[in-house]
Order: C-alpha cells, then sequence, then structure tokens
C-alpha cells in the first residue's frame, strides 16, 4: 500500500504507523506538512490513500483534501485530527473526506483504511470496465460489418445499425425474435449447426454462405459467431458478424464470365487455323456443315473482321477492257 501522510509531527505520524503494523499493514509512505511538498507528491506517485492532520503550521486538511479533489483523484483521504470535533467532521465529510478520525482513538485507522482503499479500487475497476465497455460500444455502432448478439435460443438481444442497413431490419423490428428470420429455408440446417457449435464453445466462421432480406432478396455474406461468456464462464450467448460480399460475388461472376468468353473466341480462333476447303472457281468456302459460303460470310461469321467492298486495278483494269471499241 503506497500511503502519503499530511502530518506536521514525526511523532504522531509514528504513532499512526505503529497501529497500522500491529494491525497487519505495513505501507510505503511519505510524510508532507506544506502545500508544495504536498503537491509534488501528488505529482510525481501515485497513492492509494491519504491520511491528514487537520491543521498544520503553514497547511491544513481541509486545503489538502480541497487540492486533492481538484486534481480530479479519487484517492480516499481520511482526516486524524486531535482537536476538531463532530462539526468539523461533519465539514469534512461534506467537502469529500472519505473518514474523520480522532487521534485519541486510532483503533479504527486501519478497517477504515483497508475499506476505503478497497473501496476506491472497486470505483476503478468499475469505472475501467464502464469506460471499455462503452468504447466497445463505439466500434459497434461504428462498424460497416452487420453485428448483433443473440441468447441461446437464437433470440436476438442486439443490433447495430449495420445490421439494419444488410439486413433492412430496424432494431426495434427484430429484437426479441429469432435468428431464423435472417436464414433461407435451404440453410436452415447451417443454423442449427451453427447453434451446436456455439453451445460447446467453438467459434463458427463460414466464409460464404446468405441471409435473408426484409424483402425476401437473397444476400451472399461471410459470417462468424463467437460464443459470449458470463464473468462464471458460462455460456450465455452468442454473438454474430456478418460481411456483404455482393460485390465479390459479382466480381467472381464477371471474371467467370469473362474467361467464358475469352474461351469462346479461341475456339473460333482456332476453327480458323485449320484446313478449309475452298472452291477453285469461285472461292466459296465449305463450312462444317456442308454448305458453301462466301469466303466473305463464312469469316464475317468466324471472326471479328468486317468487310468493305472495292475493287483492286487488276479487276478494273479487265472490267475497262471489255468497253475498249474494237475495229473491222
Amino acid at each position: 500500500m503506497q500511503l502519503l501522510i499530511v502530518e506536521d509531527s514525526a511523532a504522531d505520524a509514528t504513532l499512526l504507523l505503529a497501529e497500522l503494523e500491529r494491525k497487519g499493514i505495513a505501507p510505503a509512505y511519505r510524510r508532507v506538512e506544506s502545500k508544495p511538498d504536498f503537491l509534488a507528491a501528488l505529482k510525481h506517485s501515485a497513492w492509494d490513500a491519504v491520511i491528514s492532520d487537520y491543521v498544520l503550521p503553514q497547511f491544513s486538511g481541509p486545503e489538502a483534501l480541497r487540492l486533492l479533489r481538484q486534481q480530479g483523484l479519487d484517492t480516499p483521504f481520511i482526516m486524524v485530527s486531535g482537536i476538531y470535533g463532530e462539526e468539523a467532521a461533519v465539514a469534512m465529510m461534506k467537502a469529500g473526506a472519505n473518514d474523520y478520525l480522532m487521534k485519541g482513538n486510532l483503533a479504527r485507522l486501519s478497517p477504515t483504511l483497508e475499506r476505503e482503499v478497497e473501496a476506491a479500487r472497486d470505483r476503478h475497476r468499475r469505472k475501467r470496465a464502464e469506460g471499455a465497455m462503452q468504447f466497445l460500444a463505439a466500434i459497434i455502432e461504428s462498424s460497416v460489418d452487420a453485428i448483433y448478439g443473440k441468447n441461446l435460443d437464437s433470440v436476438i438481444v442486439s443490433w447495430n445499425p449495420a445490421a439494419e442497413r444488410l439486413f433492412g431490419y430496424s432494431a426495434e423490428e427484430i429484437i426479441g425474435r429469432s435468428t431464423g428470420l435472417l436464414f433461407p429455408q435451404h440453410r436452415r440446417e447451417e443454423m442449427l449447426e451453427i447453434l451446436a457449435g456455439v453451445r460447446r464453445g467453438d467459434i463458427v466462421g463460414v466464409q460464404e454462405t446468405e441471409r435473408l432480406h426484409k424483402s425476401g432478396r437473397i444476400i451472399p455474406v461471410s459470417v462468424t459467431v463467437s460464443p459470449i461468456k458470463n464473468g462464471a464462464g458460462e455460456i450465455i450467448g452468442a454473438s454474430s458478424i456478418a460481411r456483404d460480399i455482393s460485390r465479390q460475388k459479382q466480381a467472381e461472376f464477371e471474371r467467370q464470365q469473362l474467361i467464358q468468353s475469352l474461351m469462346n473466341a479461341s475456339k473460333q480462333v482456332r476453327t480458323l487455323t485449320g484446313l478449309l476447303p475452298i472452291c477453285a472457281t469461285c472461292k466459296r468456302i465449305r463450312d462444317d456443315k456442308g454448305y458453301w459460303q462466301q469466303v466473305e460470310t463464312y469469316l464475317a461469321k468466324h471472326s471479328e473482321i468486317t468487310f468493305s467492298h472495292s475493287i483492286c486495278p487488276a479487276c478494273a483494269e479487265d472490267y475497262e477492257r471489255q468497253f475498249e471499241f474494237k475495229g473491222p
């Protein structure tokens, strides 16, 4: 125990420590008797409790209490006085002291100190736990993933904003209802398997599955379900984290479509690399069904070629010769 003693009398401080040691308490301590020393002690060390005299030549118990509380510290403050009585005790208690004892009767010092130190530690633990819970709640509220809790009967007990966006149900609509609302009919067996895993204490992860939107639309999701335990280590429910994987599924579909298109194109290209029967006179091509087609018709059907028609110089010259004047 770390004890700060505000006392101008070394002898009185020794009596306090002797009483504590007699009850089995041997604290590490520091004695101060002025305001600067008191503030320095608060700044450089964490104290489990402060025991203060009421009046000192350069300082006072009430001022020490005021300074302590101004620092925002919940450190137990016990006033031990040899002069002042009930009226001063009431005033000090109203000012925030944890207890007021007379120097002539220190029998209560040890139990009072132990009680107030333990109470302060409980308050600190509770405050820390509340802070952690608030921080965790903030994380859940701001998460982009749907996070919801359920008891062992699969009744939903918590529902974050992302769950509202993913499934379409508001918290008011869904809390108190079964998680079965979220499972398509063909996924009900999965629901039972997850519940069995939770009861065993397993963390259940499903990379790709499906859930139901309020509208009846099926949503592709990945899901992680973890058991929730109470302070005794007993499983009392589970938390589920669901992530929408619609975009990933659409991207995968488009990738498969592209692959299929490329494979089809590759097959078409390969059909043009083989031996093609072509008429030596009319230049028609015979297809795989035995029909004869114009070359441009066949190539246009089996490739990305687009034909435009023109006349080459040699053909143009032959054509013009047909109209040349022939003499007698």
